[in-house]
């Protein structure tokens, strides 16, 4: 496998549909990239009540703690995001005039949930230049898939990975798929496919060889 250097990556747009998607989906991949020196990120969310953006506020400064980051929070109404297409599209077109990406973070294509779905049918119309990895987010929809673009992470990463998420998300502790064995589960499944312990995956659709 060809490694993607992040040490290139100066900028990066987070897009996700609801708080906690992306750190569920890229925790690692954020952790990884907070080693990165003045990396600028854009973090965007298309839903969220008040008390979960400042959630989501949190979870960003935590697993990024040196990044210099800006916000685009917003609050279409939770799994109605299709009805409100329009004002989707406004959304990820702003992100993209907002911060020159070297690298774009959104859910997948093939994710069932409808709020997901059209964020990422919407990322490529927005985001023509730069590289777009879309995670994957673990749900009962049962839409995991394969995927082609592997973070391997070491232990102590992926766990910590699971701690930022309950010490920022209290919220959804209640929830009955919450919990280390899901979020390491699908970490220590995607590491075999790339001979590590643990990784995230992600897929990516359209990519650059440079000389």
């Amino acid at each position: 496998m060809v490694p993607l250097r992040l040490s290139a990556v100066g900028s990066v747009v987070l897009l996700g549909a609801h708080p906690d998607d992306i750190e569920i989906g890229a925790g690692g991949l954020l952790l990884a990239l907070g080693d990165v020196p003045g990396l600028r990120v854009h973090y965007v969310l298309l839903t969220g009540s008040p008390a979960r953006q400042a959630e989501a506020r949190a979870a960003a400064t935590a697993f990024l703690p040196d990044a210099r980051l800006s916000f685009a929070l917003h609050d279409l109404p939770d799994g109605r995001v299709p009805a409100r297409w329009a004002e989707a599209k406004q959304i990820v077109d702003a992100a993209a005039s907002a911060l020159a990406a070297d690298l774009v973070l959104a859910p997948s294509p093939d994710d069932a949930h409808q709020d997901h779905h059209t964020l990422a049918a919407l990322v490529p119309t927005s985001f023509r230049d730069a590289t777009v990895l879309y995670y994957e987010i673990p749900k009962w929809d049962g839409d995991l898939g394969r995927r082609n673009v592997y973070l391997p992470l070491t232990e102590e990463r992926a766990r910590r990975k699971v701690e930022l998420l309950h010490a920022n998300y209290p919220s959804q502790k209640a929830r009955d798929w919450w919990d280390d064995e899901v979020f390491l589960g699908l970490a220590r499944l995607r590491g075999v496919e790339c001979r590590s312990r643990y990784a995230e995956a992600f897929r990516c659709e359209k990519a650059v060889i440079e000389p």
